[in-house]
């Protein structure tokens, strides 16, 4: 079975950026210690771009039921609410998607 790819994007008004920005740098510790225990989880990265105003959560998962975890985890929608009163907003719904093919990096002798 493919890996499932989970993509959830917050955007904001440029004046926001910032202060959501660290938020999302803040959001680690908290975060970290619950997601890196759920069961299927391969790779997981926050990031953030500035030209658009936006911030991703991109992880990566060994099939949907795992990536689905997130959809109840307390900590991430207590965060989301913050986010929230701080004037940000994430597209709905969170995106799931089924690898269809994947690369990586070729091997150097």
């Amino acid at each position: 079975m493919p890996p499932v790819v989970r993509v959830s994007i917050i955007r904001c008004a440029p004046d926001r950026f910032a202060d959501i920005r660290q938020m999302m740098i803040d959001a680690d510790e908290v975060l970290r210690p619950g997601v890196e225990a759920m069961p299927g989880l391969l790779d997981f990265y926050a990031g953030d771009d500035e030209t658009t105003s936006s911030l991703t959560n991109v992880s990566v998962w060994v099939d949907l039921e795992s990536a689905k975890q997130l959809d109840h985890f307390q900590p991430m929608l207590d965060l989301g609410k913050e986010f929230v009163a701080k004037g940000a907003t994430f597209e709905r719904p969170v995106m799931n998607y089924t690898t269809l093919w994947q690369l990586q990096p070729v091997a150097k002798d």
